[in-house]
Formats: C-alpha cells, structure tokens, sequence
C-alpha cells in the first residue's frame, strides 16, 4: 500500500466524505477506520474520546503508512485534534460545520445545525457561529438517534420514516431555509431529510470542503511527478473497524464503495 488517504470515523458516516476526497484524488490508496464499538461519539466524556481516538488513530497510521489522517467526525474533530496533532508527524485534517456558507446563503437569516449533542454543546460551535453567523438566528438540534438511524439504514436498508419524521419535526417548527449536517453520518440521510424538511430547506455539509483541503495538502508535501508516479490502477482499499463483528449489510457496503479488506481492529482503548 502507496501511503494511503486514512479517513476515520465512529461509524459509516465518513464514507460520505470518503466519497468526495476519491471524486477529487481517484488515483490514491484509502484506508477507512471506523471506531464502531464506542459509537455513537456525541454520549462519550471528552478525555475518553481524546484517548481512544489518538491511540486507534496512532496504531493504523504506524501500520499502513498512512500520508494524511482525515478526522470524517464533527463530535471528534471538535476535541481531538490537538492531541492527534501532537502525537503524528503526517497532516490532519478535521471536520467543521459548514455555517459560515450557511450564512452566506441564507435569505431569510435563518439557519439551523443538525449535529450530535457533543458538537451542538461544545463551545467550538458558538465560537464558529458568533464568528460567521452572527447576523443570522441560529437554531442547533442535537440527536444522536440519528446516528443510529444512519447506520440502520446502511447496515440493513432499512429507514423508519415515521420516527424520522417525529425526530425532525422541531426543525420543521423552526421556519429555515438553511440547515447544516454538522454530523457526517447525515449525508447518507440526505433524501429522507429532505423528503421530510421539503425543498425550501437547503441541506449544507462539509464534504467538497474537505476534499479540497486533503487534496491541498497532499500537493504540498509531494510533487505532481510523484503523485502521478504513485499513481496505479490496482488501487488498494482497506477497511478497519473496533467492533466484534459488522452486519452483512454494511459489510455489503463497504465491499459495494471499493473495500476488498474488512478486519477488525482492536486497542486498549476499545470494547465490543
């Protein structure tokens, strides 16, 4: 494996990003570690988020010679990359909620964050509203359920409309014409979401940002000549993962985006 894109997640929602890094670098390996036995990340205390994340993130990046860690979780990124920082010698690049074109593209001035309860009460969050938004009436709905949600839909294609329906109706109630997937398991839900908030609400995620960025960074630590030498077409795609086991359904999946290597992964740190 040619020093792999590794994109990190607490579930499948990082696929969405995955998805858009790969439409932008389809020529690189991709390594895909998802922290599924402590999912979902919005429940855990930050100390215990920070370390289990740095010591996952540490193991696969020193095994697959990993050239750039992507932190595809907006609850994770929030806290944990000083830390990761501190502890790798490769680029990181973290998820932050697209709220500053948010409020560029509101009309009413009205906007709304969907994320995980961690990222709606971190302090991160108000800053980054108070610094771009702050012409606009924000509303913040933190679920966790939806997590959940996202990953029943992927693990069994399976989606409960009505509880769905239940879960976003404060959002609806709210008048927006903006809102914001501050949690990148969201995308996956992006249909359903819009079927239920209607098309007068503009769903905005940080996916192309990202991708932009990995893409930016790579170009700074190689040349195009190496980038291009690196470059073949039997592309390696690995798949990691902390729980026992994974269903079919998402084992399906993952074999469905690329992934010929699913293996579980597991640290001091893990359960499952």
């Amino acid at each position: 494996m040619s020093q792999p894109i590794l994109v990190f997640d607490s579930g499948i929602g990082g696929l969405s990003v995955l998805a858009e890094i790969r439409k932008l670098l389809p020529h690189h390996d991709y390594c895909y570690l998802f922290d599924n036995a402590r999912l979902p990340y919005g429940e855990l205390e930050e100390q215990e988020l920070v370390s289990g994340c740095v010591a996952l993130i540490d193991q696969v990046v020193e095994r697959t010679h990993a050239a750039i860690v992507v932190v595809a979780c907006n609850t994770a990124s929030t806290v944990v990359l000083p830390a990761l920082r501190a502890t790798l010698s490769i680029p990181v690049v973290g998820v932050v909620p697209a709220i500053k074109p948010a409020a560029q593209l509101s009309k009413s001035k009205r906007i709304g964050l969907l994320a995980t309860p961690g990222t709606v009460k971190r302090h991160y969050t108000y800053e980054l509203i108070s610094q771009f938004a702050d012409d606009c009436h924000v509303e913040l709905f933190g679920s966790s359920e939806l997590v959940l949600m996202a990953e029943q839909k992927i693990a069994t294609g399976q989606l409960d409309m009505a509880r769905l329906t239940q879960v976003l109706s404060p959002i609806v109630a709210a008048d927006l014409d903006v809102l914001v997937l501050g949690c990148t398991h969201f995308p996956m839900l992006r249909d359903e979401l819009q079927q239920v908030l209607g098309k007068g609400v503009t769903l905005l995620d940080s996916g192309k940002a990202i991708a932009k960025r990995v893409k930016t960074l790579l170009a700074e630590t190689k040349s195009e000549e190496q980038v291009l030498e690196d470059a073949h077409s039997n592309l390696l795609m690995q798949a990691f993962y902390t729980k026992a086991e994974i269903s079919e359904g998402l084992a399906t999946t993952l074999v469905d985006c690329g992934f010929s290597t699913l293996e579980r992964i597991t640290t001091i740190n893990s359960n499952g």
